[in-house]
Order: C-alpha cells, then structure tokens, then sequence
C-alpha cells in the first residue's frame, strides 16, 4: 500500500535566490524580482520517503509543487489495481498544476525516491496570474512541457515495439537528467524497477524484463550500482526514432 503524505519533517529549504538548480543549464536565467515573489509565494520546504504519495487521487486540497531533489512519477490507477505511469519526474519539474486548478486531483504523484519539495499554495495560483503575468505564462507553458512527455509516452504506448519503447524512454530520461548536470561518463543514476518500466511502457513485466534483457546483450546500455549507462546514444536514439531534443533552457518556478 502507498504511504499518503500526512506528516513530514518541515524545513525552511534553501532561499529561492540561491537555489542551485537555477545554475543548471536545464533552466533559464529568471529577473531577481521574479525569484523574489516566487520566494513570498513559497509555503514550506517538504522532505518525503520514497513511496509517498505526493498527491494522492481524488485528493480536494493539493498543493503545487517543484520537486527540488528526487524522482517522482505520475500514475493513474484502475479499480483492480493495474496502473498506468503517465510520466517521470525529475529536479526542478512543477508537481500537480492540474490537481491544483481541479476541484480534486484526477492522478496521484508517487516519490519514486526520497524527494525534497518545494510548496506552493494552490489558493494563490490566482494571484500569480494578476500580479505576475510573465510568470503565469511559464507557468502555463511548464503544464504544456509536462502535457508533451505525456504526448511522447502515449505515442510509444501506441506505436513502439517493446525495444523501441524501452529506448525511447531510457534516451528521454538520459537527455533530462544531462540538462540538469546528473550525467557523468554518459551514466546517471536510474531509480525506475522493471515493474516501473512495464507500468510506464503497457507491457508486461515478463515481456519487459526479457526485452531489457536483450537490449543491455546487444550492448545499448549497462546498470551497475544503480547508475544506467548508455553505450550507444546514437544508436538508442536511432532504435527510438527519437531525435528531437527537449527544448532547454526552460522557466523555473
């Protein structure tokens, strides 16, 4: 069973001003009166175990989030239990815009791992669009980003073989986490189980396991100590028929 996030340990966080994410070369240079506001606007500073429930479904007072630390993932769920991962989320993604502008959340949001958040109340989303415009459009254009990663899983889900699938996602998440300077010696650290994978792709876990299986022989990638590898980018990107990167620099909230 998932643990809901009733209690955590609160902390002041790091100030907005000197967040270290905004030195990755993921996110855009922001005005300081910018990151100023958004610093009045932050509520807490909020440290999660991993399998958490960030947002839960259902859920009628979720808050919005930027994931500061960790990875994260958002799923929806059928009655009998079969879930379906919608995307992954990394360091400095918005968390729940749509669970905060909906009456209640349509999805839940899992820490994958231990995750460090940053909080932003929902009753002032408003506000930023009156007072802040340039800001509500970032805003706006995060929830789109999030909606094309949607895009690209559904696109695999639909039209991807298994091989093709797996790579598509392993190139993604490999480009993602460059950007925000988590990739040494052309390996990061990869948290996602099989099971994840499978949820995330619309296969099986035994058909995910014997393809990961096949493609890490053939020498696309290796996993060693929690860190994924990529041997062969150019030929993962080819296997994926992935070739356009992710537009980077990218606003920051």
């Amino acid at each position: 069973m998932v643990m809901v996030a009733t209690t955590n340990r609160n902390r002041t966080g790091v100030p907005c001003l000197a967040c270290p994410l905004r030195l990755r070369p993921a996110f855009k240079d922001k005005p300081d009166e910018e990151v100023r506001f958004i610093q009045t606007m932050k509520l807490d500073h909020r440290q999660l175990p991993a399998g958490t429930d960030i947002i839960h479904p259902g859920q009628e007072d979720a808050e919005l989030y930027t994931l500061f630390s960790g990875w994260a993932f958002r799923y929806k769920s059928l009655p009998d239990g079969r879930r379906q991962i919608l995307n992954f989320l990394l360091p400095g993604d918005l968390v729940g815009l749509q669970a905060s502008l909906l009456s209640a959340a349509q999805h839940g949001i899992e820490a994958l791992t231990e995750v460090e958040l940053c909080v932003f109340p929902r009753r002032r989303t408003y506000e930023l669009f009156a007072r802040m415009p340039a800001l509500a459009y970032e805003l706006a254009w995060l929830g789109s980003r999030e909606e094309s990663l949607i895009d690209e899983n559904l696109t695999s889900v639909g039209q991807r073989n298994a091989q093709e699938r797996i790579a598509a996602l392993l190139i993604s998440l490999y480009r993602r986490a460059d950007a925000l300077g988590l990739v040494s010696e052309d390996s990061f650290a990869f948290p996602p189980t099989q099971q994840h994978l499978a949820d995330a792709l619309g296969l099986s876990l035994v058909h995910t396991s014997k393809t990961w299986s096949r493609l890490r022989r053939a020498g696309l990638f290796s996993l060693s100590g929690g860190r994924l590898k990529l041997l062969n980018p150019r030929l993962t990107e080819r296997m994926a028929m992935l070739f356009e990167s992710e537009r980077w620099p990218r606003p920051l909230i």
